[in-house]
């Protein structure tokens, strides 16, 4: 099995794992390894005008330049490669882009999470 593919399925494992978390989380909040593997909750999807968190984690694309908002990538960029790099938790302001093109200013926390030698990012969503 490739590289990729094996990491597709530790990510697809981890994510089910997570589901508990996502569909009790009382606050929006996604998981993000790279732009194709990624999940949501329901909350999350619905934030950025998502009908379900299938349709939020179907779209493609650089997940910078399609979910956040320009002044906002260099901040969220640099928090996730500290916190995969690093294994260090942030606290950040993000703008987020929405499916119907309006702007939803937030606070993430992100924290890092290590799961079969993958390091995901946890990111815990608030609307300001």
């Amino acid at each position: 099995m490739s590289p990729k593919k094996n990491g597709t399925k530790s990510a697809g494992e981890f994510f089910r794992k997570l589901r508990p978390l996502l569909e009790s989380s009382d606050q929006p909040m996604y998981v993000y390894l790279d732009d194709d593997r990624r999940v949501c909750n329901k909350k999350f999807a619905s934030l950025l005008g998502y009908k379900s968190a299938r349709e939020w984690s179907s779209v493609k694309g650089s997940f910078p330049m399609v979910f956040v908002d320009g002044a906002s990538r260099h901040t969220l960029v640099s928090a996730y490669r500290s916190s995969v790099g690093e294994k260090t938790g942030s606290s950040i302001r993000v703008t987020w882009n929405t499916k119907n093109n309006k702007k939803v200013k937030t606070n993430v926390i992100m924290v890092p999470v290590t799961y079969k030698k993958m390091t995901f990012a946890l990111h815990f969503v608030s609307k300001m």
